[in-house]
């Protein structure tokens, strides 16, 4: 099976987790989140790239690189995930299968945060099930990209 590459974005904020609210986001660091990716990626014969920035133009500039290095995005844009017209665009774009995740349940929070617009650009999106939520989505993303493949 041939080794995929994948790109994991983090949004703002998200560099902060463990200390960071723990009781709505954990207390996995995003040094742990990434170390369990990459292993989850080594174990489904995939590179697992992470980029994490607090600025949106660092996020898009690499939504744009990804072209030609990775053959799909897991993203958990933080709260430009219910602002950025920009990242929606930059998805849309590059046209690579990309998978929406969050720590927590978008959906149970503040009514600000039940939109996003991302979601329509995506294959999927996946929220509320903690370090969960990035595990299962690397792992419906590299079975979407295989599946395609077939």
């Amino acid at each position: 099976m041939p080794t995929l590459s994948i790109l994991i974005l983090h949004g703002p904020n998200l560099n902060l987790l463990g200390q960071r609210e723990p009781g709505i986001y954990g207390s996995l660091t995003l040094v742990d989140i990434n170390r369990l990716l990459e292993a989850e990626g080594l174990k489904l014969q995939a590179k697992v790239t992470a980029v994490q920035s607090n600025h949106e133009g660092v996020l898009l500039d690499t939504i744009h690189q990804a072209l030609g290095l990775h053959q799909g995005i897991v993203i958990n844009a933080g709260a430009y995930t219910h602002t950025s017209l920009a990242l929606r665009d930059a998805i849309a774009a590059v046209n690579l299968p990309t998978v929406e995740v969050h720590l927590s349940n978008i959906y149970r929070r503040e009514d600000f945060r039940h939109h996003s617009y991302i979601a329509p650009v995506v294959i999927g999106q996946i929220s509320g099930f903690g370090v969960q939520s990035y595990l299962l989505g690397l792992q419906a993303l590299i079975h979407h990209l295989r599946k395609e493949k077939v």
